[in-house]
């Protein structure tokens, strides 16, 4: 794997005999991706809060692959409580899982607090995918090249972990909150591959950013001049949502991907072009809060892991 291939959908391997769970599959780049690895002859499930618009989903995609194999099952990523279900109706019905997509997300919403009171993307984007990976993570174990890819954004590139202020309770900046939960994202991946490392584990963990994708995550928690200002973005710098899923669909398939990797567009600001290995931000490679932030989430999630702290 270099730093200048060409990587695209061509490149995709056969996915036969692999299941693949997609969060947020419903729409976006989680459909795109549900889409390229079902092309591929993987078995994808579509991990949706809303099961009605998964189904459509769903239905699209069988309509322009009629031999896909997909299946719905909900998942609300701001509930624990609907994470731990998912998890164990994976286990019950004996799911054989290859790969785990943490791709669900919100992206500047105004000021939430969940039921337990975390900030909305906070919970929704690192919390809720830091417990469904742990509570999945034994199983993963179990079968052949089993990897973890963890959806991130340019963003994190500029922001902090307030550990003082997490809900951003003194002062709140969708951007800073929205940017704090994807830095978490790429803190939990990085810092999950070296645990995995140390503990022998043959599960890879990978870290991705889409780049800029035109789908309506930027705009329907906007409006105004900010709403305008992210529509005319979209016309005029982003990609389609096929090219935006690419390094998620590398990351998950691609053999010679190592683990710790984080795959980014290549172009101007990776915010579009094919898919490949990028320095993160130095704010997501500092162990110290790395290991902190992996304290904290094991107690605000209730979900321990049993992997030894990388040295």
């Amino acid at each position: 794997m270099t730093a200048t291939d060409n990587w695209s959908t061509a490149d995709i391997p056969d996915q036969t005999g692999r299941t693949v769970i997609v969060t947020g599959a419903n729409g976006g780049i989680g459909v795109a991706t549900t889409e390229l690895l079902a092309r591929r002859a993987a078995h994808v499930i579509m991990a949706v809060r809303d099961v009605s618009r998964g189904r459509q989903a769903r239905a699209g995609v069988l309509e322009r692959h009629p031999g896909a194999s997909l299946e719905v099952r909900r998942i609300d990523m701001v509930d624990l409580d609907s994470v731990r279900k998912f998890a164990d109706d994976i286990r019950r019905d004996g799911v054989e899982v290859d790969v785990l997509i943490n791709n669900a997300g919100v992206m500047l919403t105004p000021r939430q607090l969940t039921p337990q009171g975390h900030e909305l993307h906070f919970a929704t984007n690192h919390l809720g995918h830091f417990a469904l990976t742990g509570l999945l993570l034994d199983i993963l174990a179990h079968r052949k090249d089993p990897r973890v890819v963890t959806v991130s954004s340019l963003m994190h590139r500029a922001a902090r972990i307030r550990f003082d202020d997490l809900t951003h309770a003194r002062r709140y900046s969708r951007f800073a909150a929205y940017g704090q939960s994807k830095l978490a994202n790429v803190l939990f991946g990085l810092e999950l591959d070296r645990r995995l490392r140390a503990a022998g584990s043959p599960v890879r963990s990978l870290v991705t950013n889409p780049g800029y994708v035109a789908t309506g995550l930027q705009t329907s928690h906007t409006a105004g001049v900010l709403r305008l200002m992210l529509r005319a973005g979209n016309r005029l710098i982003a990609q389609d949502a096929t090219s935006g899923a690419l390094a998620q669909v590398r990351a998950a398939t691609d053999p010679d991907v190592e683990g710790g990797r984080f795959l980014a567009p290549e172009g101007w600001w990776e915010l579009r072009g094919h898919p490949h290995p990028v320095r993160p931000a130095p704010a997501a490679t500092a162990l110290d809060t790395a290991r902190q932030l992996w304290e904290l989430s094991e107690q605000l999630t209730g979900v321990p892991y049993d992997l030894p702290a990388a040295t």
